[in-house]
């Protein structure tokens, strides 16, 4: 994909997408339980919650289109959020800077 259709299908540019990606890679790495194998891969993850966020479609119809149970969806969205949130590098301003 060219940068401005990435940046128009996903809402962020190539750049921050490979920065979320790498702490999303920093978390896998530091997990001392590895459990099941995700069905997903760390990117595909990622675009699911980047598409999730741009879109606001439902679980349901996330799941269908990538072939995983919709609480799937939901559990990967969240993930991605909360590390990416706890990465501190990722965040909005607060109400005071709006």
């Amino acid at each position: 994909m060219s940068r401005p259709v990435f940046k128009r299908t996903l809402g962020v540019k190539p750049a921050t997408f490979y920065n979320m990606l790498q702490v999303l890679e920093q978390r896998e790495e530091g997990k001392r339980k590895t459990g099941r194998p995700a069905k997903l891969t760390l990117k595909d993850q990622l675009v699911l919650a980047l598409l999730f966020w741009r879109e606001y479609r439902t679980y349901h119809h996330m799941a269908l289109d990538w072939e995983v149970e919709e609480t799937t969806v939901r559990r990967t969205v969240e993930r991605v959020e909360d590390t990416l949130l706890a990465s501190g590098q990722f965040s909005l301003p607060g109400r005071k800077a709006l």
